[in-house]
C-alpha cells in the first residue's frame, strides 16, 4: 500500500504543478518521467500539443552506454543528450515540469545537466 500512497501523492503534485505551469512556442514544457529503472523526458508545446524533442535511458543512442550505469548517471546522460537535441532545434529555453516529483535526486541531477549543456529554465 505504501507504493500506491507515494504514487497518488506524486500524482497530487503533479496537477498542482501543471495547473501553473504551461508551454508556449516561445518557452516550451520540459517534462520528465523516472520509472523504476529508465528516465525519460520530452519538451512539449502545450499550444498546439506537439513534442518537439524527447530522449530516453532506452533511445539507440545512449542504450549500450547505459548497461552497468547507476540511475542518477543515466539521468545527467539523458538531461545532456535532451539539452543537445533541443538546441539542434533551436529551441534554447524551456518551463520545467518535474512531474510532481521533489527536487532532488535524478530530477536534480538531470535539471543541472541540461542547464549545463546549454538549456535555459
Amino acid at each position: 500500500m505504501a507504493n500506491a500512497n507515494a504514487r497518488l501523492i506524486r500524482e497530487i503534485r503533479h496537477k498542482r504543478v501543471r495547473k501553473k505551469i504551461a508551454g508556449t512556442a516561445l518557452r516550451p514544457r520540459l517534462c520528465v518521467f523516472r520509472s523504476l529503472n529508465h528516465f525519460y523526458a520530452q519538451i512539449i508545446d502545450d499550444s498546439t500539443g506537439r513534442t518537439l524533442v524527447s530522449a530516453g535511458t532506452l533511445d539507440a543512442e545512449v542504450k549500450g552506454e547505459t548497461k552497468q550505469m547507476s540511475k542518477t548517471k543515466k539521468a545527467e546522460l539523458v538531461g545532456s543528450l535532451l539539452a543537445r537535441r533541443a538546441l539542434d532545434k533551436k529551441v534554447s529555453s524551456v518551463v520545467f515540469d518535474r512531474g510532481g516529483y521533489k527536487y532532488h535526486g535524478r530530477i536534480k541531477v538531470f535539471a543541472e545537466a541540461t542547464r549545463q549543456a546549454g538549456l535555459l529554465f
